[in-house]
């Protein structure tokens, strides 16, 4: 009988929830379906919004009327388990959402009456009042989602069961709440006075709403929002009032009653205006200095009239934004003494660092207009506080104490809006500094940042690299975040994640940040586990909405080992066997290495989802456990292991050895075959080659050689190593079960980035291997040319699918391609963030303010410990200069095969990186101080300086000037 029971509640009940009577219900009085409707929800506030008052009353009666039966059926099924009628209830509301597309939000209203009526009674009464008296929707929702279970669990303390699906429920529709729009946020019906005024009250309107409340951008707009939430934060927001279509707005007159003493400030505030996709400057009407009651009736109908303007609604139109509603915005005059307009970052040369700022005396309407010429200065920001004014006007009305004032304004409105440059208008009074606006500078949208992409993809980078790296790691990315937005991730284009700008890579922290923010995740999060950055706290109810999917990739995190284990076996370890037994060199048919290529990407793919995992798994352990660095064993990573073994056999090289004048590895490989035992010596050199051989400067870069192809500067290294032996790396084991956990994280690690720096070792040598073939049929003229062309032109080309078009130009193509490599390698430096999809090409010629080097300099103190040394730039890997423990090495990045040099150092000073980049964790294995993300630093600091760094603080120092 248990059994029929619970098969008749989970099939029953979603069928039931799933019945449409509301649409049949207001197709049947009004010949309309709702699913055509407003939002396409078939729910009662839609019934009420498009069908009228009868229709919605007869809405409430049937979807009552569903969750009454529900809870009826599971307590004759169930007489002694009322935990069933509330499952029930949850299996209503679930059929509710996927067939009807309706909340079930009166399903359980009705049904939670009929389970326990004391509870829904006090539930109720409660959220009545406090609905009553806040008059804000979503806060109301969330206070009856809370109060349900709490007060079940408090009434009924011995129904445990009970209490537990209270609480599944309440989220269940948290979740659902989050997922589906709401007829709620249409406009106010302009037709039968009954439902307007029940549709406004159950909406929250009480006529205007204030700036001081919490204001949805969906209904008010984002003007008015933005401006509601600045004031929340504590800054001087004029006071102000808002008006949604259909309110009346006598009530407010008569209580403004604007005069000459207290003029006002009538203002569009759209749906889609001042948002990130538009401004929407100058399309819809405003008024100043409203003075009397009938100047501001006439100012508002207006306004909103101005909605429908033909310049509006092409705008709108052109820019694919929503034909939604537009509130009018009621607000304080400000008597501006001095005014005008700052832009947090330069809108016209997108890559500068310096506040934009134009002044006048007067209020705001003298800049905006451009009727006069205002005052424009140059700021620069130094460290929140401090300003400097670059080439300040010649003659001056502003004070330069407001102008240092309005920059850190502008700086810390961009702080607070996730980074994003602000349009702002303010203005001061003699007494107080005004936010009149601020909204996004939407032509430096989307961001584009080197931070973790120079880390990830360093240095400039090839076509044929780009057209592969690109879409595998985009696309695994995107995968990722399917797992928790489920559906909603097939409106994102995930390959719009990353670009190529001056040849290097880019990630788009704006689209990040967003889809960070969708997952119910701070937008920082990305970086907070690679480089171990503060984070915002993401909207609650954002991150209830999205439990499920956030819990769907717990499980793949909580299954990561067990499902690599299960893939090295049947994937990796036998891929990379026949990869190593089949000679590449000995293939000349190009569709054969084509499908060797194949073979290796299809692996690449599931490698490179580990990879991003494993390491934010390990990284999201260390965090949560806290794990210090030097509780962990780093031995199995890569880079460590290789330092560690080249270290060994030099040491067993130098026992060997006579006393040398000259160290090259002429003399030393020459006198160690003489030897006896040295041959010994040279058979483990040529071992550690071929086990680590598939390193190089840039693991991710396929068009780097690996030390198998070029040992020059690995023997250089060696012999280096064998003059001066460094100390022995620190021994660490981990103790306590915190430790141990996130040790077989930072094991797996390991592993997968073994694997995954071998495939793209293979991968390649396999292009190297077809580049071989074409240059011999003279298809292509020298070495490298393949890495110039896109993995898509190699393809059409083994495929003859060209029509010998692509061959014909092949010469001229690459010729292009290599020279605006060459000129991009010539850059001195590069902007660390770019705004917007065309940066200007003046940038090339620009150089942009940077700290100079007697200034301290600042980054992510990655190894602890304080050391001075002279400072040893090194631009590349192959440069080679000679190292020991008196030097720093200052580097633009690292990768796994700079371990065997860093490890010779004394500190180190990187351009990128965060704690778990390669020279970071070898910097720690050796207890050398070292200082990540520097920017510029090759470039700011010179050869020979003697500098001073703290790797627990992250500072720089250049305490001697270099000559």
């Amino acid at each position: 009988m248990q059994a029929w029971g619970v098969l008749a509640i989970f099939i029953v009940c979603p069928l039931l929830g799933g019945l449409p009577l509301i649409d049949w219900i207001t197709v049947a009085l009004t010949g309309r379906s709702l699913k055509q409707k407003g939002t396409g929800n078939v729910s009662v506030s839609a019934a009420f919004y498009h069908g009228g008052r009868l229709a919605g009353i007869l809405a409430v009666l049937s979807e009552a009327a569903k969750g009454i039966v529900a809870v009826l059926l599971a307590r004759f099924l169930f007489p002694d388990a009322p935990a069933w009628e509330l499952l029930a209830l949850m299996a209503l509301v679930v059929g509710r959402y996927g067939m009807a597309k309706g909340a079930g939000t009166t399903n359980v209203v009705w049904g939670a009456i009929a389970h326990d009526p004391e509870v829904a009674g006090l539930v109720f009464t409660i959220g009545t009042i406090g609905f009553t008296i806040v008059r804000e929707r979503k806060l109301g929702r969330l206070g009856v989602l809370v109060l349900f279970p709490l007060i079940t669990i408090l009434l009924r303390p011995q129904q445990k069961a009970v209490g537990v699906v209270a609480i599944a429920l309440s989220l269940l529709l948290a979740w659902i709440y989050q997922q589906i729009p709401d007829d709620l946020n249409l406009p106010v019906p302009q037709k039968q006075g009954e439902t307007r005024t029940m549709f406004r009250f159950f909406r929250g309107d009480g006529g205007a709403v204030s700036l001081s409340d919490r204001l949805d951008a969906r209904v008010v707009g984002e003007k008015a929002a933005t401006l509601s939430v600045l004031k929340r934060w504590g800054y001087a927001v004029p006071a102000g009032w808002v008006l949604l279509p259909g309110d009346d707005p006598e009530p407010l007159i008569e209580f403004l009653q604007p005069s000459p003493e207290n003029p006002l400030v009538v203002r569009s505030t759209a749906v889609g205006e001042d948002s990130q996709r538009a401004t929407a400057a100058g399309q819809y009407a405003s008024f100043l200095n409203i003075t009397s009651n009938s100047s501001l009736q006439q100012a508002i109908v207006r306004c909103f009239n101005s909605y429908d303007r033909p310049s509006a609604v092409e705008y709108r139109r052109s820019r694919n934004l929503p034909e939604a509603s537009m509130a009018v915005l009621i607000q304080a005059q400000v008597r501006g003494v001095f005014s005008g307009v700052a832009f947090s970052r330069d809108p016209v040369f997108r890559h500068r660092d310096e506040v934009v700022i134009e002044a006048l005396p007067g209020d705001a309407t003298s800049v905006v207009s451009g009727q006069e010429t205002p005052e424009q200065y140059r700021v620069v920001v130094l460290d929140g506080q401090t300003t400097q004014v670059e080439d300040p006007p010649s003659q001056t009305e502003v004070p330069p104490g407001l102008i240092h004032d309005v920059a850190i304004l502008a700086r810390q409105l961009e702080n607070q809006n996730n980074g994003i440059p602000q349009d702002i208008e303010w203005s001061y009074d003699d007494k107080q500094l005004w936010v009149l606006q601020s909204r996004p500078i939407s032509t430096m949208l989307p961001i584009w940042t080197r931070k973790i992409a120079a880390e990830v993809i360093p240095g400039t980078i090839r076509p044929l690299t780009w057209s592969i790296n690109r879409p595998l790691t985009c696309g695994v990315w995107g995968e990722i975040f399917t797992i928790v937005l489920g559906k909603a991730a097939a409106v994102l284009d995930f390959e719009e994640t990353a670009t190529l700008q001056y040849s290097r890579a880019y990630f788009n922290a704006s689209l990040l940040g967003e889809i960070f923010l969708r997952m119910g995740l701070p937008p920082e999060s990305l970086e907070f586990l690679t480089r171990g950055a503060k984070f915002s706290k993401p909207p609650l109810m954002s991150t209830i909405g999205q439990l499920p999917g956030l819990l769907r990739l717990l499980r793949r995190e909580w299954n990561l080992e067990q499902d690599f284990e299960r893939d090295y076996s049947q994937e990796f370890a036998p891929n990379i066997e026949k990869l190593h037994e089949t000679s590449r060199e000995s293939v000349s048919d190009p569709e054969e290495l084509l499908a060797r290529i194949d073979g290796i990407l299809l692996a690449l793919k599931r490698a490179t989802y580990y990879s991003i995992l494993a390491p934010l798994s390990f990284a999201l352990k260390q965090a949560l456990l806290k794990v210090p660095d030097a509780d962990l064993d780093y031995s199995l990573m890569p880079e460590v292991a290789a330092a560690r073994s080249l270290n060994e056999i030099a040491i067993a090289a130098r026992h060997l050895l006579p006393e040398l004048e000259t160290l090259t590895p002429e003399t030393i490989f020459g006198t160690l075959s003489e030897i006896p035992d040295g041959q010994t010596v040279l058979e483990q050199f040529q071992q550690f080659l071929s086990r680590y051989g598939y390193l190089s400067s840039a693991a991710t870069d396929i068009a780097t050689p690996r030390w198998q192809e070029d040992p020059k500067p690995v023997r250089k290294l060696f012999v280096q190593q064998i003059g001066n032996i460094h100390m022995a790396p620190i021994e660490s084991s981990p103790q306590g079960l915190k430790a141990q956990v996130v040790q077989a994280r930072l094991n797996l690690k390991a592993r997968v980035t073994k694997v995954y720096n071998q495939l793209l070792a293979e991968l390649r040598w396999s292009f190297v291997a077809l580049e071989q073939v074409w240059l011999r049929s003279g298809i292509l003229q020298e070495s490298g040319d393949i890495f110039f062309l896109q993995f898509s032109e190699i393809r059409s080309l083994i495929a003859g699918t060209d029509n010998g078009e692509l061959s014909e130009k092949l010469p001229q193509l690459i010729g292009t391609r290599r020279s605006q490599l060459q000129q991009d390698k010539k850059l001195t430096a590069v902007p660390y963030v770019v705004y917007g999809n065309a940066p200007p090409a003046a940038i090339l010629n620009y150089s942009w303010n940077r700290p100079t080097a007697s200034q301290q300099l600042r980054g992510i103190g990655a190894s602890p410990g304080l050391v001075e040394g002279e400072a040893k730039i090194l631009r590349s890997w192959q440069e080679m200069p000679d190292i020991n423990r008196n030097h720093i090495l200052v580097v633009p990045y690292t990768d796994a095969g700079w371990s065997p040099l860093l490890a010779r150092a004394g500190g180190l000073v990187a351009e990128v990186g965060g704690r778990l980049s390669h020279g970071a964790i070898v910097a720690r294995e050796y207890g050398i101080p070292a200082v990540m993300d520097v920017r510029d630093a090759t470039i700011l600091l010179q050869d020979g300086q003697r500098l001073r760094i703290d790797g627990q603080l992250g500072t720089v120092e250049a305490i001697v000037a270099h000559g």
